[in-house]
């Protein structure tokens, strides 16, 4: 009798697993070290929880569009993705840039972002930013509602998870009454 109790308990807490609407919010992320990035969305992409991008997103926080399967990611209206090329810092201390680096951050990112980075002239030293209906054309909006989108207080840090977030599909949003 303990082992079917014991196998339903755990059949009830996978099950749970899967019903979680967990999210991830990326804002005011101004980017860092890519091998950081990397590592931080390889364990995203692997979680399978939803990418909201409702910020800045700069420099290797960008990686996320090219880790993260492209219908796990959505964007609020204030997605705001910064690109640049990568840089090292040179013998005298100045920032270079890392021809080799900055390659393999561009092909990383999706095809439609790199049309885009390329009609601009590419990666270099200066920031380009993608966001309103260029972004929205690319990536599905987040539906949220006022209070998930509002700022949070200090407790809120970069890349959080926030648990019972939900993002109904437009159908839904479709059906409900004005």
């Amino acid at each position: 009798m303990k082992l079917v109790t014991g196998l339903l308990a755990a059949v009830l807490l996978l099950a749970g697993v899967g019903a979680s609407h967990a999210v991830v919010r990326i804002a005011e992320d101004r980017g860092g070290r890519i091998g950081t990035y990397v590592d931080r969305y390889q364990g995203l992409r692997s979680s399978g929880e939803t990418v909201i991008i409702d910020g800045l997103c700069a420099s290797a926080c960008t990686i996320v569009l090219g880790a993260v399967p492209h219908d796990k990611i959505c964007v609020t209206s204030h997605a705001n993705l910064g690109f640049h090329a990568a840089w090292d810092f040179g013998a005298n201390g100045r920032a270079i840039t890392n021809p080799e680096a900055t390659q393999m951050l561009y092909s990383m990112y999706p095809s439609a972002v790199k049309r885009w980075i390329a009609q601009r002239g590419g990666l270099t030293p200066h920031m380009i930013f993608l966001r309103g209906k260029q972004l929205m054309s690319m990536y599905r909006p987040c539906y949220l509602d006022a209070q998930a989108s509002a700022p949070r207080s200090s407790s809120l840090h970069r890349n959080s998870v926030q648990h019972d977030v939900i993002t109904p599909d437009p159908a839904a949003l479709a059906r409900q009454p004005d």
